[in-house]
């Protein structure tokens, strides 16, 4: 039987999602969970999308087929006794035979999490501290250049097809928090921290609205290529389902209405 599952996880101490040789992986600690409660069978792991290494996720998606076909219940007894602490599975479910959840997603979304304040050990664990005022209300303009079906090869990693698209880019303040959304069809390697240490620019005053446009344009590395640090990175959602027509135009004024 077929599985769908949702996966969070802190990804301080992880290499990434995907499995690498000699390190330790979401999906290595996964399968190798799934090998104990399959006789030692591996149990291969798919997901919605491969995080780099420290970023978190609050709501991955991930797939996987049980060659025993027992209860969903059953299943999700057994992981939560051997996963780590650092990673747990939810509302795992049976889906159809052929359910990819790379192919199934109709958008991810990412928050990038800035902590804008004095020195903060426990906040800055999942943030970056920022100690400079930011000017969030250009930082939010800034983003908008981005929202629309683009070339994002100037902030990304290099890609065969480098063509995505952003669905929307929010920038919101709450004290001395700033969260940073970014919703889209799919992601190049490196793409949300690349454009966040894009708005970050623009939030110190350092370049404006104008030159992103010129850089996202231009195709060539954004900052030579500078990214923001992992740890303010979290996946935090993957909506599955057919892609409706209407996502791939975000107006002004649905930016501007917050968190869906």
């Amino acid at each position: 039987m077929r599985y769908c599952a949702r996966v969070e996880y802190d990804g301080t101490d992880f290499a990434g999602f995907q499995v690498q040789p000699g390190a330790r992986t979401v999906q290595g600690e996964l399968e190798t969970a799934l090998a104990t409660i399959s006789g030692g069978s591996r149990v291969r792991v798919v997901a919605a999308g491969r995080t780099d290494a420290g970023v978190h996720a609050k709501d991955q998606v991930i797939a996987f087929t049980d060659p025993f076909g027992r209860p969903a219940r059953e299943l999700a007894r057994a992981l939560d006794a051997l996963l780590p602490e650092d990673v747990a599975v939810r509302q795992l479910r049976r889906v159809s035979a052929g359910f990819n959840p790379r192919y199934a997603a109709r958008y991810r979304e990412y928050r990038y999490t800035v902590w804008n304040g004095p020195r903060s050990p426990l906040r800055e664990r999942y943030a970056l501290g920022v100690r400079d005022p930011l000017d969030t209300a250009a930082m939010e303009r800034a983003g908008s250049v981005l929202v629309g079906r683009h070339d994002f090869s100037a902030f990304g990693a290099p890609h065969r097809q480098p063509v995505r698209t952003v669905h929307s880019v929010r920038v919101r303040r709450a004290g001395s928090l700033v969260t940073i959304d970014v919703a889209a069809d799919a992601f190049l390697r490196g793409m949300v921290r690349r454009i966040v240490a894009g708005l970050l620019e623009v939030g110190h005053g350092r370049t404006t609205e104008e030159a992103l446009a010129e850089t996202l344009a231009s195709r060539r590395p954004a900052l030579n290529g500078a990214t923001a640090p992992a740890k303010g990175l979290c996946l935090r959602r993957v909506v599955l389902g057919p892609v409706r027509p209407r996502e791939t135009q975000v107006s002004t004024t649905a930016r501007s209405n917050g968190e869906r």
